[in-house]
């Protein structure tokens, strides 16, 4: 008899979650993206449910990347998350297959000395300048991630005069030299000030750093054209892959 009354009492407290899940759900639905979801203690008392029932409502809400949770802040409605399948494509071709508008904003664009990692990648000499290029890009207008890229002037004498609010591998290969490869790495990293302010996020916050090193030509290794790093917002952008052996 326990036993049996143990399990009704977790088959209520559960459907007591999935109905408050699907009404916090259909309140989040009813509001702006960016707008602020109700406090707990006012979810609690609209749904007449306990402070549990609605973190553990919350909380699948914002993995599920409906919500967004900001600390000290409360719970936002979300943009949106960009799913992304691990393949090789301008972040432009990436959102537009995921359903999403991109654009851009260019930072910085000029001729500079380049970090030692970016130079040794793209082989240039000692004390040679390269390109640095930063950008900000954007899915239906809300920051996912800012790119900074490394591109050698020997190869993109005219780089600065293009449109660069465009994807630039349509810049490369309109130049000759179209992305053929790339060896990526992605860690978790924690936002600078710098980059919590230009993705909007709270310094600290969780992201997602990507190493790019991207080659050109049609013979392997190939000719290194560029070296970047872009930093994801981890709320906004998500990967996945199918595996076989």
């Amino acid at each position: 008899m326990e036993k049996t009354h143990s399990t009704g009492v977790n088959r209520s407290g559960e459907l007591k979650h999935l109905r408050l899940r699907r009404q916090v759900q259909e309140l989040a639905q009813g509001l702006k993206p960016g707008e602020a979801l109700p406090g707990e203690r006012q979810l609690e008392e609209m749904f007449g449910v306990s402070r549990i029932t609605v973190r553990r409502a919350i909380s699948d809400l914002v993995r599920d990347g409906e919500l967004v949770r900001e600390k000290g802040k409360g719970t936002f409605v979300s943009h949106g998350m960009v799913r992304s399948v691990l393949h090789l494509a301008s972040f432009n071709d990436d959102m537009r297959a995921a359903g999403f508008q991109p654009s851009t904003r260019v930072i910085t664009a000029e001729l500079c000395e380049p970090p030692d990692a970016a130079a040794s990648h793209l082989r240039l000499a000692e004390n040679a300048p390269g390109y640095r290029l930063r950008r900000l890009r954007l899915a239906n207008n809300a920051p996912v991630s800012v790119d900074e890229s490394w591109l050698p002037p020997a190869l993109l004498p005219n780089l600065l005069a293009e449109d660069l609010t465009g994807s630039l591998y349509r810049v490369l290969s309109a130049s000759g030299h179209p992305v053929r490869r790339v060896e990526q790495t992605v860690q978790a990293s924690a936002a600078s000030a710098d980059i919590a302010q230009l993705l909007d996020i709270a310094l600290g916050a969780p992201v997602l750093l990507f190493h790019r090193r991207s080659f050109t030509g049609p013979e392997e290794p190939g000719t290194p054209i560029e070296y970047s790093i872009s930093t994801y917002r981890s709320d906004r952008y998500q990967i996945s892959m199918t595996l076989a052996q």
